[in-house]
């Protein structure tokens, strides 16, 4: 469990950074780039996120 934490919080420093990024960002190309890039990562987290709910869920009904 520990390490899909772990994972988690990398996922969102890095969506929160590609985000950064993009927003300071003064090629177009670039900004697309790491908008998708932040749009991605966040949805992995997402994932993540819900994975450890139900793990934690599955964990305290046994």
């Amino acid at each position: 469990m520990q390490d899909m934490l772990t994972h988690l919080e990398k996922l969102r420093t890095d969506a929160a950074e590609c985000a950064l990024i993009r927003d300071l960002a003064t090629d177009v190309r670039k900004r697309e780039l790491f908008s998708k890039l932040a749009e991605h990562l966040s949805a992995l987290a997402a994932e993540v996120e819900s994975t450890v709910a139900a793990a934690r869920k599955e964990s305290e009904s046994t």
